[in-house]
């Protein structure tokens, strides 16, 4: 199968589009670099364009049949009001021009369009599945604009599918590449309180989710990617510890997170217990379920 994929060459997006070579399909990454870079794999190749411009890049996405988007810039920075325009932009105006591309020519078998738990809010102690209400903040409404670009391409006939990843757990980036170095330090702790929800997923359970939706045709519109099993932040402290052999007993204080991290730092202080109810429903097997087995596999011997 031939595979479109934006924001390919970022964390989750290298390790996703490497599995899908892997399994023999051919994968082409768009990418604003004029010079590509090496591909990783003989099936990976490169098409160069700018996603939140409308370019010959977009004829591309017909030739395809499975469409993924990935794209967006970071929230992990600083948030400005211009930062949090850049946010925003990055994500609303690459959907829709993926969506633009696919109303072009040829249909794909499946679009998938990432969002994310923001989309909930703060919700406390509550239970989220994909059939819970949206929240009211600044992520909350991105994920909610983000997701509804999206869903524009059901009108083409498409099958549509929002992905809300949790935060992905994986070696060599993402939050434990931030993580593990003051764990080692042995200044590592909990957020806060330590009592929010955290909601991640494996990179392997994630790429098996993509699979798993592809191969299920009857799944489509929002699909929580996230572990069965939620754990609060305190207690990912306690498994990020035991994983690296480490004490996880520092907090950090709200006062200083927000100080130093500004409107980015209520992200961190809140939470979402999300919970993968179409998967589970659907009879997707988690390789990796709870926190303990998903970084003994990341860390391994290496933590120790």
């Amino acid at each position: 199968m031939k595979v479109f994929v934006t924001g390919g060459t970022g964390f989750v997006g290298t390790f996703l589009c490497r599995e899908l070579a892997l399994q023999g399909h051919d994968v082409t990454i768009l990418t604003r670099k004029q010079t590509p870079p090496t591909p990783i794999h003989t099936r990976i190749g490169f098409v160069t364009g700018d996603p939140t411009v409308q370019g010959p890049w977009m004829a591309a996405v017909g030739e395809h049949d499975w469409v993924i988007n990935l794209a967006g810039a970071s929230i992990f920075s600083y948030w400005t009001e211009k930062k949090k325009q850049e946010i925003y932009d990055s994500r609303i105006l690459t959907t829709r021009n993926l969506v633009a591309a696919l109303a072009r020519g040829e249909r794909p078998r499946l679009f998938c369009s990432t969002s994310a738990p923001g989309f909930y809010g703060d919700r406390g102690e509550e239970e989220l599945t994909e059939a819970s209400p949206p929240g009211t903040d600044f992520l909350a409404r991105l994920a909610q604009d983000w997701e509804a670009e999206a869903l524009k391409a059901q009108e083409l006939g498409l099958r549509v599918a929002v992905t809300r990843f949790g935060v992905v757990l994986g070696p060599g980036g993402g939050i434990l590449e931030k993580l593990t170095p003051l764990f080692r330090a042995f200044v590592g702790g909990p957020a806060g309180s330590g009592q929010q929800w955290f909601s991640w997923i494996h990179q392997m359970d994630l790429v098996g989710a993509f699979l798993f939706l592809l191969k299920n045709q009857e799944l489509s519109g929002p699909v929580n990617f996230t572990a069965p099993h939620p754990v609060r932040n305190r207690d990912l402290a306690k498994a990020l510890g035991r994983a690296l052999n480490r004490p996880a007993w520092l907090p950090a204080p709200q006062f200083m997170m927000r100080l130093v991290m500004g409107e980015l730092a209520d992200v961190v202080l809140t939470g979402q217990k999300v919970l993968p109810a179409k998967l589970t429903a659907a009879g997707f097997q988690f390789l990796f379920p709870t926190i303990d087995l998903a970084l003994g596999h990341i860390l391994g011997e290496k933590g120790k």
